[in-house]
């Protein structure tokens, strides 16, 4: 089954575990979950307050309105 599930991190979150720093996903994009795999810099350009679905290389905005 798939989920769409909002993030709205541009970025990692950084661990400073020893004896070198750790970068889990903060953006759902990493196809190496949780590690962080430099996908976010595809959300980077993201306007504020928009909502997009990200799928085999391209990005699509999505409406927040329900369907009529």
């Amino acid at each position: 089954m798939a989920r769409l599930i909002k993030c709205d991190a541009t970025g990692p979150v950084k661990l400073d575990p020893s004896p070198k720093p750790y970068f889990i996903c903060a953006c759902g994009l990493t196809k190496n979950f949780p590690h962080c795999d430099g996908s976010h810099k595809a959300c980077r350009d993201e306007p504020e307050g928009k909502t997009y679905r990200y799928g085999e290389g391209d990005r699509t905005e999505v409406s927040d309105k329900p369907a009529d």
